[in-house]
């Protein structure tokens, strides 16, 4: 087992970074993507964004597929969005770096991104739902943004009000609530 990592929290400086780009075909980033997968699941989360783990590097982990007991991580390195379509559908989105809440963000809800593995194979990977959504909300990460600027002004007032209560209130990585 893969020792987790500390996940950084709102209002690091850090997740205001736009990353690096990695090295593709770095050996390092196999057990780096392997140590934020372990932490992205102890946090019952579907997806990492190294940022969000301190690191200034474009690498992110997902497993949408929530309904399964195996994981099965994918790592994308240097993901970039190709193609978003459909109209915009809002939905609750939380993150292990703004725990104890959720904000209601409008995302396309079909994403298409291209990516390197970490054996340094150009990939695509496309999808709708909650995959589609984790992807745009992971390379948001990225590029700075966390879900304070993903939502409207006003959802980011009552979400900056929600997250101060909640940290108030000792709420740790992976809880979307403080009830």
């Amino acid at each position: 087992m893969f020792d987790r990592m500390k996940v950084v929290v709102a209002p690091d400086p850090g997740l205001r970074t736009v990353c690096e780009p990695c090295v593709v075909g770095d050996p390092s980033l196999k057990k780096l993507a392997k140590r934020m997968a372990a932490t992205m699941y102890k946090a019952d989360g579907c997806g990492l964004a190294a940022p969000q783990v301190g690191l200034s590097k474009r690498l992110i982990v997902i497993d949408c597929d929530v309904d399964s007991e195996e994981q099965n991580p994918i790592a994308l390195v240097n993901p970039e969005l190709l193609e978003l379509t459909g109209d915009p559908v809002e939905g609750d989105e939380g993150c292990l770096s703004c725990p104890g809440i959720t904000v209601p963000v409008a995302r396309q809800p079909w994403a298409r991104v291209r990516y390197f593995d970490l054996d340094g194979n150009e990939c695509e990977i496309e999808g709708d739902g909650l995959l589609g959504r984790c992807l745009q909300h992971e390379i948001d990460h990225l590029n700075g943004i966390t879900l304070f600027e993903a939502c409207t002004p006003q959802a980011r007032l009552q979400a900056l009000q929600d997250y101060a209560a909640a940290k108030a209130a000792g709420a740790k990585p992976g809880d979307t609530s403080i009830n």
